[in-house]
């Protein structure tokens, strides 16, 4: 294991292990916030072990800072050589870090049956992505005793639903005021709407109060939030050895939007049709911003274009390799031009006799 992915994944670890202790403490003061907050902050140190470990790069060019999440994530999920997570364990991922920022920074109200299924979920992920990328298992790691421990684990993902869907009832019903704790419940089932529909997006008391509206309306929660509806839990194991999966009914797709979109989710802005995206090889390019072939090459190497996936990527079919560039990348260069001295460019980065 390379030294830099080891000392990544130790911090990981190190995260997962005081978020399942905090988990399992006898007391909540401030346990949930926490356990998000760790669980959050071991995934992306765990992806960030996984990109270095595969060769990848986790620190844009020039960049005092590493990558966040979001492209963490994307990396994983849509990157050939680097991908190790399939939808549905990015979108665990994405719904576990959307809860943290709410918890991290307003308020959130989450049920203990919720906070062990994204706990438990969490850690089903985290041992596949030890499994796939470093062949170890998480018992290498952590004594099976301290995984999450709930004395009221959820069986079926709906009727947990129902359950937290009448609570909130409950508390909206008129003349009961206490709409900020409805308001704090309903926060969370939001959150995880929004990720399974494409937008990213803390819920505001506006949008908040609408639902309260359409819950004293009669509206089920099925007609709410239809996204939640297409969950399913898939439980293996028992006692310790529990694993949960969140899958996705069959059938059920991914709004795709464009990427850049404010508010969108990774899973949201993957591409079905990688060519469609990066549809051009480097004599069009070339044609498109008036270049020959080596000069727009040599330009290219100058932007460090080819280090991003905005505008470049290796597309492999089968055992041929296709290098091929994106609309953005004529954007790009064509922005350049009037900037840099192309003959300077050239001198630099034009081919060398081998």
């Amino acid at each position: 294991m390379k030294r830099r992915a080891k000392i990544l994944l130790e911090k990981s670890t190190d995260s997962l292990t005081l978020a399942i202790e905090i988990f399992n403490r006898p007391w909540d003061k401030g346990r949930y916030e926490a356990v998000l907050i760790l669980l959050d902050r071991s995934f992306e140190l765990l992806l960030k072990s996984s990109i270095v470990e595969r060769g990848g790069k986790i620190r844009a060019h020039r960049s005092r800072e590493t990558i966040g999440f979001d492209k963490c994530i994307r990396k994983c999920l849509s990157d050939g050589k680097l991908k190790i997570l399939s939808e549905e364990q990015a979108l665990t991922l994405q719904i576990i870090n959307s809860l943290r920022d709410a918890a991290q920074h307003y308020i959130l109200d989450i049920s203990e049956q919720q906070l062990y299924m994204y706990s438990q979920a969490g850690v089903t992920v985290f041992n596949e992505i030890l499994n796939n990328v470093f062949c170890v298992s998480l018992k290498d790691y952590l004594p099976e005793r301290v995984l999450p421990v709930s004395t009221t684990p959820p069986t079926d993902l709906h009727l947990m639903i129902d359950s937290e869907f009448n609570e909130i009832k409950n508390l909206v019903k008129p003349g009961t005021r206490k709409r900020v704790d409805a308001r704090a419940k309903l926060r969370a089932l939001a959150i995880i709407e929004a990720s399974l529909t494409g937008i990213r997006s803390q819920p505001g008391d506006t949008e908040l109060k609408k639902l309260v509206k359409e819950i004293q309306s009669g509206k089920s929660w099925r007609q709410i939030f239809p996204g939640m509806a297409s969950l399913r839990l898939t439980t293996e194991g028992s006692g310790l050895s529990v694993s949960i999966r969140l899958t996705k009914k069959a059938g059920e797709t991914v709004r795709l939007v464009p990427e850049g979109t404010p508010g969108a989710t990774v899973v949201a802005v993957k591409r079905v049709n990688e060519l469609d995206y990066y549809s051009l090889g480097l004599k069009k390019l070339a044609e498109k911003v008036g270049l020959t072939a080596p000069k727009a090459l040599s330009l290219i190497k100058h932007l460090h274009l080819q280090e991003s996936e905005d505008f470049f990527k290796i597309i492999r079919v089968g055992k041929t390799q296709y290098k091929r560039y994106s609309s953005k990348a004529i954007d790009e260069i064509r922005s350049a031009l009037p900037k840099v001295n192309m003959d300077k460019v050239w001198i630099e980065h034009r081919p060398r006799p081998k």
